[in-house]
């Protein structure tokens, strides 16, 4: 797999965790500046992961997602999470510690990918990465 495609799978997984997080913690909140926000999220994950997956087949390149236990052990963990606590303060931490884990991830892959992979591709890692350091901003208010 050429440095390229390992970087757009990455962009993509992050981005179909987002998706796969948000969609199930929507129901837990009536909330409306929260749940509008997270509404937010969802559509620029749900964009990322597509440019990624659209980059991918364009190269010839399924999209590697999650494993099954991946999405399992996500789900779980979302469900044992919000057993006793729905509040926004507690879903925003929640997705707030999920950012944080992608900019982690986006920093690792760039100075990983960065020089060997497309620019093009390391420039929609760094738009990953701006758009998770403001989910996380963003997030900071609802704490």
């Amino acid at each position: 797999m050429t440095n390229s495609t390992e970087l757009l799978h990455a962009i993509y997984q992050n981005a179909e965790m987002g998706v796969r997080t948000l969609e199930q913690m929507l129901d837990f909140t009536d909330d409306s500046p929260l749940k509008e926000h997270m509404k937010g999220q969802l559509n620029g994950y749900k964009d990322l992961k597509n440019e990624a997956e659209r980059l991918l087949r364009d190269a010839g390149k399924d999209p590697e997602g999650l494993t099954t236990f991946e999405k399992a052990r996500t789900s779980v963990m979302i469900s044992m999470d919000t057993l006793t606590d729905k509040t926004p303060a507690h879903l925003a931490e929640m997705l707030l510690i999920g950012s944080n884990m992608g900019i982690i991830d986006a920093l690792k892959n760039l100075r990983k990918y960065e020089g060997e992979a497309d620019k093009d591709l390391c420039s929609l890692m760094r738009k990953a990465l701006d758009f998770e350091e403001n989910n996380a901003e963003r997030l900071k208010k609802f704490i």
